[in-house]
Order: structure tokens, then sequence, then C-alpha cells
């Protein structure tokens, strides 16, 4: 059977540009289709000169491209070709039920579909190898999922405050089994007990759990301000219990033993999303991977004060290879 075909865009599916929060040039608008048919967008930039690799910017849960545009910017000046995508039921790909603002999963391995989707109709015909991942939260959780389980497409991986376990309460067996039972009872896509269709990034920013940034905290919620319909709810029962499916897998022993690729873990000093613990000892149980905790960060670690971002980057820069760029870059240009 032929792969879908990724046609240039499709109706509702433009990239938000703002005076504020301006589209880097030269973007090319895609629209992906996954094997069980869910639309996604996505974008493509290609830097100045030579491209060193492409560096796929995976995002976490209620996230967007937009949001990431001076990140696409910083990649752009490193050389990177970059590939940018909404998951399914978020951004402006294709929302999973009639209530828009739910953040609703069905299958805990459909975000390895959309991978498939984004290699298939983005990367191969049109990104520059070798290609790296630089994700965050859920999807660096999607992109271990996706290299566990054969996926071997990504040369190396950036996973920034990796979901691998929730923090506190949410992070219980008791939260858990909750999860599950309410699921079983048919409950999935009711909101989270105590959800609501408010976003995460458009409430106050005083006791905010995810930046200690106030302009990049405001940058976002000015976007979805712009743009609501780009904002993303709570997650439902559902979407909860998915995750903790996913993360169920990813810390099986089985599991981790089949997942080669050289990783590089970011966290946050002060995640009170996702634990911190958990990643570090994951980091040791790959043994193909090294972790690195940055402290006073909160969970969005790309969005956080520029004192923090300057080591993230420094870090970053540091674990993907440059002299084959530079000695092909030589090459070329003699």
């Amino acid at each position: 059977m032929d792969e879908p075909k990724a046609s240039a865009g499709a109706p509702g599916m433009e990239l938000i540009d703002q005076p504020t929060n301006p589209c880097p040039p030269g973007a090319r608008l895609m629209a992906l289709r996954t094997s069980d048919g869910v639309e996604l967008r996505a974008a493509l930039w290609r830097p100045q000169g030579f491209a060193r690799g492409t560096v796929a910017l995976v995002q976490g849960r209620a996230e967007f491209i937009e949001k990431y545009y001076e990140v696409i910017a910083e990649l752009l000046s490193r050389g990177f070709a970059v590939a940018a995508f909404d998951w399914r039921g978020q951004g402006l790909s294709q929302r999973l039920l009639r209530n828009k603002v739910k953040g609703h999963l069905r299958r805990s391995t459909d975000y390895c579909l959309d991978l498939d989707a984004l290699i298939a109709q983005a990367l191969a015909p049109e990104c520059p190898k070798p290609w790296y991942a630089l994700a965050h939260s859920m999807g660096a959780a999607a992109i271990l999922d996706y290299a566990g389980a054969g996926g071997d497409a990504f040369s190396r991986l950036v996973g920034v405050a990796p979901m691998l376990a929730l923090s506190g309460m949410a992070g219980s067996t008791l939260a858990r089994g909750t999860a599950s039972t309410l699921n079983a009872l048919g409950l999935g896509r009711l909101y989270v007990p105590g959800g609501g269709p408010i976003t995460l990034a458009q409430r106050p920013y005083a006791g905010n759990i995810l930046t200690a940034d106030p302009r990049r905290y405001a940058r976002a919620a000015q976007i979805l301000d712009f743009a609501p319909a780009l904002a993303l709810g709570d997650p439902t029962i559902g979407w909860i219990r998915q995750s903790y499916v996913l993360m169920e897998r990813l810390n099986s022993d089985d599991f981790a033993r089949k997942i080669k690729i050289p990783a590089l873990f970011v966290a946050a000093g002060d995640d009170r999303l996702v634990s911190t613990g958990a990643i570090e000892r994951y980091a040791r149980k790959l043994k193909v991977a090294d972790c690195l905790v940055l402290p006073g960060a909160r969970h969005e670690i790309l969005m956080e004060r520029d004192e923090i971002r300057a080591r993230f980057w420094a870090a970053f820069d540091g674990f993907l290879p440059g002299e084959p760029f530079l000695q092909q870059a030589a090459t070329t240009a003699g």
C-alpha cells in the first residue's frame, strides 16, 4: 500500500504570525496524513547555506508550532534544518473529540503513527540527514517509545524534561488506579477530575509551574489570545490513562533495553509536572543516555530565563556532532 502523500497545506492549517512572535522566514507548510487517517499540520525550514542535518522539533502536550518560533530561529542559526509539527489532537492538527478543547488520546501507541507520518512524508523526501530529535516532555516519551519499538530514523535525541513519571500525587499508584477504573467505566472522554477548558498557559503567571520567565510566559498566552484555535484545555481521563500506559511501557526493563538511540536528557531542578528523579534513573538504565539537571528551571526549560536557556544550549551544542558538518561544509565550499 502506498504511503499517504503530504500536501502543501489544508484549510485552517496556516502558520500564525504576530509582531510579538514572528514566524521565522522561509517556512514551508505541509499537511501530513497518518496511517489511521488523522491530518497533522507540519512546517519545514532550511538554514542559509549548508545544512548540518535536520532537527525534528517534537512538542509536549497542549503545545503548538508557534510556541517554538524562538527555538526554531536558534536552530536555524546553528545551521540545522527544522521540521516541526502539531501532534494529533492539539495545535492546528486534527482534534479527536467534538469538544475540541479536550486533550484526548485513544491509544498510547498513536503518537508513533504521527512520527511515522512525519518521517515518511516530511523528513525522508525533504530534509537533509542526519536527523536529530529535540523533544519536550510527552514528546520525548513518544520518541523513546518509537525507538524502543524499533524506530531508528533519529541519530540522537535531546529530551527536555521527558515524561517518564509524573510528579507528586499525579505520579502515585492511587492516581494510576483511579484513571484506570474511571476509564474502564466508560468515562474516558471526561476531563480529569478538577479539569476544564482553560489551558495552563492562559492562567495567571503567579504560581505557575511552567517557567520563571514572565516575558516568555506572557508570549505564549498572547499567542493563544490571538489564535484561540491553538488552545487545548486539560486532559481527559482517557489521555491520562494512556499516558500511564506509555510510561509503564517505557519503564519496563525489557522495553528500555531495546532503546539504542544516544540521548541527552535535560531535566528541570524545580519541575512539578514530571519527576526529575525518574529522569535521572532512566538515563542510568539506558546506558546510552546522560542526564543534566538545571537548578532553578521549571518544566518548560526552552521557555525559561535566559541564563537557564544558555546552559541548555551549551549542553545541546556539546551533544550534537559538529565535525562531520564542518568537514562536509569545507568540502562543498572547495
